[in-house]
């Protein structure tokens, strides 16, 4: 029987839950398992470790995940319920949109507004200024909060209730609640490509090569003390080669990860497209 895999109602820039089919097999089981760039925790509301750590640099994303999880589904469902009548919210009023974006930005700052916000904002995205206020714009005649995705919220919401959540730098996590056997996923933005979550339009930094040498200095390090790690990344990208990845890859397993979303190749070579996304890991 096929695994219903839960998708998170975040649709945040970059997530897996289309290759998860193939990923999720390579992960090994596990008592405790980090996600390091939990983005729209995708992965993580589908790994059934006993204990999840959630991190990612965004704090305003941690936020949301940190209000879902005091306040529970039903609170944040009328607390939705009374913004939409409040402010007009729908898939046609911009100025109720843009109303409620200045409100938003301009107030104590919500994280279930944010959330709210990036529900109506265009292709769901989650950016911000260099002064870090919300400047998405209006997703006219396509995004709203609809019944699809608060049904996926209520069974994410249920999911998280026991992550353990944090914000900062990768380099700054606390790998001392990692033991032997257990799994560290990574999914950093992709030093290859310029995709908006990689660009620091986000009101926080970009990423470069130099980030990339220290991610792979401390799954190293992970790895002499027994810990798993799986590392997604890209290879090639648009004629660019990631040679630094491609060499400190050579002693782990590298998996290539279809992106028409069949199945997955475990020879590099074997693939002949633009774009070449990997798995990693240390197995």
């Amino acid at each position: 029987m096929k695994t219903v895999l839960l998708k998170s109602p975040m649709n945040y820039i970059g997530n897996k839950y289309r290759v998860l089919e193939q990923i999720l097999p390579l992960f090994p089981q596990c008592n405790t398992f980090v996600d390091l760039f939990a983005g729209g925790l995708d992965v993580s509301v589908n790994e059934d470790a006993a204990v999840v750590y959630c991190n990612d640099i965004n704090c305003y994303l941690i936020d949301i995940y940190r209000a879902f999880q005091e306040n529970g589904y039903e609170a944040v469902l009328a607390h939705a319920e009374q913004r939409i009548e409040e402010y007009g919210l729908s898939k046609e009023n911009e100025g109720g949109y843009l109303a409620f974006r200045n409100f938003y930005n301009h107030s104590e700052r919500n994280p279930l507004d944010l959330y709210l916000l990036m529900n109506y904002g265009f292709n769901y995205q989650f950016r911000f200024n260099s002064k870090h206020e919300f400047n998405n714009p209006f997703g006219r005649n396509r995004s709203s909060f609809n019944a699809a995705l608060q049904e996926r919220l209520q069974f994410f919401v249920e999911r998280i209730e026991t992550f353990k959540f944090s914000s900062t730098d990768f380099r700054d996590f606390d790998f001392s609640v990692l033991e032997e056997g257990d799994l560290i996923y990574c999914d950093p933005p992709y030093s290859l490509s310029i995709g908006s979550y990689n660009d620091g339009k986000r009101g926080f930094k970009g990423w470069s090569k130099n980030d990339d040498l220290d991610l792979m200095d401390i799954l190293d390090s992970l790895a002499d003390r027994g810990v798993k790690f799986a590392l997604s990344n890209v290879t090639e990208h648009k004629g660019q080669e990631h040679t630094s990845l491609k060499r400190w890859a050579e002693k782990y397993t590298t998996y290539v990860i279809d992106r028409a979303y069949g199945n997955c190749s475990y020879h590099l070579n074997d693939r002949n497209t633009s774009t070449k996304e990997v798995l990693i890991t240390n197995e």
